[in-house]
């Protein structure tokens, strides 16, 4: 999994970090038009950026920038982020309009809280052009997720996302293997390569 180090703070309306696509589902089947991600850090942010040149299908209680549970019920992109010593792991959804969810898991879908605790000082942002083609895209402070995850050398994470609701189609940029798609596999998540362009 690769995330660029920016040397300039990044910020919405000109983010300039690459952009990688996924072009099927979990199952094997092309999108007719591929989802894009990207990862990056500045100074102070990691950045995650996801999107999608078809409509989505949004929470509908899901406003932008706010937290909201449930979020994976619909359309949304998201992340998963292990640290390399506890062997906890972050789950970050996203959903088109820039409403988020987060959770802290100890084990494979066992959350280390049963209340949600929104992981601190995100901002999130979010474009819905008129042909429902969408972007949007998280800054999750980097002090929190080094205090929290241990985020530098050998952090492992997968991107994922969940389109087409309700008939839900599953990507993964990480192989998960066969069968359903299950997310929560961190054994399958991929070590992170810093790199600068």
């Amino acid at each position: 999994m690769n995330i660029e180090i920016v040397d300039k703070p990044l910020r919405w309306g000109g983010l300039d970090m690459n952009l990688f696509g996924i072009e099927g589902d979990c199952a094997g089947e092309k999108f007719a038009k591929p989802i894009t991600f990207g990862l990056a850090v500045d100074q102070d942010y990691l950045w995650f950026v996801g999107g999608h040149q078809e409509p989505a299908l949004i929470h509908p209680q899901a406003r932008p920038g706010e937290f909201q549970g449930e979020l994976w019920k619909y359309d949304v992109a998201e992340f998963f982020l292990l640290d390399p010593v506890s062997g906890r792991y972050l789950e970050f959804n996203l959903a088109p309009n820039g409403a988020w969810w987060s959770a802290m898991f100890t084990a494979p879908r066992v959350r280390a809280s049963d209340e949600d605790v929104p992981f601190a000082g995100v901002a999130t942002y979010a474009e819905l052009a008129p042909d429902g083609s969408w972007l949007a895209a998280a800054a999750i402070p980097l002090k929190h997720l080094k205090s929290e995850l241990n985020f530098g050398d050998g952090v492992r994470m997968n991107v994922n996302f969940i389109l087409n609701s309700p008939d839900q189609r599953f990507a993964s940029a990480t192989d998960l293997g066969g069968g359903d798609a299950d997310f929560h596999q961190p054994g399958k998540f991929k070590e992170v390569n810093f790199y600068r362009m």
